[in-house]
């Protein structure tokens, strides 16, 4: 049996938050398989809390450079991901895409020829032109204020990047999508195997219960390759009786190991990544994270939230600090807020 503490200690070190990496910024990017991101600012601060000596130039280099690339694909959220992971994997996403834009926008969508609207679309972004969704609606002559059918080609039906300066450290503008293929210069793989994209998975996130899979990629139908695959697999029970699978080798640190003070961006994976969260954040503060709070790991678990206004990171405990949580969570706070405005002026405040 695993207990909370020891699916924590795992946990943080899959997502490089027990130890910063020294992995390249486009390795990390690969490692936790993508950064959630529709937040343009927030990857930046998940790199910076796992890699060490990040410097934001780097990310955008790579994405200047078209080796990451800003995609919907889990769970149709926006995330960060490399040029081949995304290519390997948009495939297995397509049918996901597709049910979640129709269960939002169903009524509205009744009657659409999907098929006719995917080739259409294609034609369109086949010149690798950058284009708002509203300029994709009015090139195939759609009425402009066709949203429903907006939201669905671009993020289902045509395979589309959000080209910078989207995404870029500092920048603003709108969201101007690309074709995936005309942006990398690859077509998208046909075939994506289940198996490999579980073995990523696990060792991103593992242990972890095949629910856990299913909510970190808003997939179904993953029991079959689970199955495949599970002698090369070992098990755990955790403290609700789940069966855990992890891959054999991968790190599973002593419950007692040390956890430093994180901050975490808007929307992390390390807590979304999970049908089950409750080992890096208590049942009372699990809205947190789907509400767009940034948050503190202290000793490991959601402690407090975060913000910045007016040149000040204020931190706002969820739980009494010790002495020494109070002190950690400062330094990590002031050397965050250099990091967000590069002026030693900026002061952190941690609200009793």
């Amino acid at each position: 049996m695993m207990d909370s503490r020891s699916l924590n200690r795992a946990t943080l070190a899959r997502q490089l938050l027990l130890d910063r990496s020294d992995l390249p910024v486009r390795d990390a990017v690969a490692h936790v398989c993508g950064l959630q991101a529709q937040e343009p600012q927030e990857p930046f601060v998940g790199l910076w809390s796992r890699v060490h000596g990040f410097v934001p130039g780097t990310l955008d280099e790579l994405l200047e450079q078209r080796r990451v690339v800003r995609v919907h694909l889990m769970r149709r959220t926006v995330h960060l991901l490399t040029a081949e992971d995304v290519l390997a994997w948009r495939a297995r996403f397509d049918t996901m895409l597709r049910q979640r834009v129709l269960g939002v926008y169903r009524g509205e969508l009744e009657g659409v020829d999907l098929e006719e609207l995917k080739v259409a679309g294609l034609k369109v972004m086949s010149d690798g032109e950058a284009r708002s969704m509203r300029e994709l609606v009015e090139a195939l002559g759609l009425e402009p204020g066709s949203r429903p059918l907006g939201e669905l080609l671009i993020a289902a039906l045509v395979p589309v990047v959000q080209a910078p300066p989207r995404g870029l450290w500092r920048a603003k503008g709108g969201v101007r999508n690309v074709a995936l293929s005309a942006w990398l210069g690859r077509e998208i793989d046909p075939v994506t195997r289940d198996e490999a994209l579980i073995r990523r998975y696990l060792a991103a996130f593992g242990p972890a219960a095949v629910a856990d899979i299913r909510a970190w990629s808003g997939l179904a139908g993953l029991p079959k390759a689970v199955a495949a695959i599970r002698d090369e697999l070992v098990t755990f029970r955790d403290e609700r009786g789940r069966e855990l699978l992890d891959l054999p080798d991968a790190p599973r640190p002593d419950p007692e190991t040390p956890a430093p003070v994180r901050f975490l961006p808007a929307f992390d994976n390390a807590i979304l990544g999970y049908d089950d969260r409750s080992r890096i954040i208590d049942h009372e503060h699990r809205g947190l994270s789907v509400a767009g709070e940034r948050v503190v790991l202290v000793d490991g678990r959601v402690a407090a939230t975060w913000s910045v206004d007016a040149g000040t990171l204020t931190v706002s405990p969820l739980r009494r600090f010790s002495k020494a949580d109070r002190v950690a969570v400062c330094e990590q706070g002031q050397e965050l807020a250099l990091f967000l405005s590069d002026q030693e002026s900026d002061r952190v405040r941690v609200d009793a």
